[in-house]
Parts: structure tokens; sequence; C-alpha cells
């Protein structure tokens, strides 16, 4: 009887690193495409840059469903990215804002490559941690509640903009 309890909880620890490597590879994917969309928010052409962030954060999503073993369909991907985003104001308004700014002669393109990466490293990781921890708890697309994870999607939001402060302050990797 004792082999056999030694056998599941071997069985237990063994399934708990696999976990931990499974989530340690979802952040590295956040991390990844958090970067990217940082870098399109460079982009010098208003709303150009925005149509780009839109679609990485869109592959983000894709990419973390494949990781899960989750089905993904580009429509219903589009429609929860934008259900949640959406709903938050600062984001998506300020991220559209700080876009056209560009559009300002002389000014605009330095305050919008000031602003729009920000924008786009913040609403990515924040949109990464929530598809994550949904992902994890073993969630679908078809069970995501948008109105649920609002609030977390806006903490998330305003972590991702320190996350993206202290790594132009000292190069920090994000969690």
């Amino acid at each position: 009887m004792v082999e056999v309890n030694e056998e599941v909880k071997a069985s237990e620890e063994v399934e708990e690193l696999i976990s931990l490597t499974s989530l340690e590879a979802a952040n590295k994917t956040s991390k990844t495409y958090m970067y990217a969309a940082m870098g399109v928010g460079l982009i010098p052409v208003p709303l150009v840059d925005f149509a780009a962030i839109s679609l990485i954060q869109l592959k983000m999503v894709h990419s973390l469903a494949k990781h899960y073993d989750i089905p993904f369909s580009k429509d219903v991907g589009k429609a929860v990215i934008s259900s949640l985003v959406g709903g938050v104001l600062p984001a998506p308004v300020g991220m559209g804002f700080a876009s056209l700014t560009k559009a300002i002669p002389v000014v605009g393109p330095l305050i919008g490559a000031a602003s729009v990466p920000l924008f786009a490293g913040a609403s990515t990781y924040a949109l990464s941690r929530v598809f994550i921890q949904h992902f994890e708890a073993g969630g679908t697309f078809l069970s995501f509640d948008p109105e649920a994870v609002r609030d977390y999607f806006f903490e998330q939001y305003q972590k991702g903009k320190s996350v993206f402060k202290d790594m132009k302050k000292s190069k920090n990797t994000v969690e």
C-alpha cells in the first residue's frame, strides 16, 4: 500500500512540474507578444499601428489557446478581445487617441512614440494575464465571460503600465 501512495504522490509532483512548465511557457508567449505590440506602437502612421497591435493581440490569444489545446476561431477571438478591451475605456480610447496624435505635425510623432507603446504593452500584458488565468483554470472561449474578468483586466492593465515603466528604467523582465 505504501508503494501505491508513493507512486500517486510522485505522479502528482510530476503533474505539478508539467503545469509549472506550461505556465512558464505561457508567460514567455505573453512576454514575446507584449514586446511585439510595444514595437509596433512605434509605427509612425496613425491608426496603422492601432490595427497592427490588434492583430498582434489576436495572434497572442490564438497562441495561448493553442498552448492550452483550446479550439480557436478568429471571429470568436476578435469578439472576445474587443468585448474585453473595449469595455475598459482608458485603454482603447487612449491608444486610439495616442495613435491619432501622430498626425499632428512636428510634435505628434514624438507624443505618439512615447504613449502608444505604453498603451500597447499594458493592454497586451493585461490581455495575456486574463487568458492565461482563464485557460489555466480550464476555461474555454465558450465559458469566457468578459464582464466577470473586467476588473481583473483593468488591474492587470495598470500593472502592465508599471511593468513597461520599470522595463524602461531597469530593463527588467516580465513575470
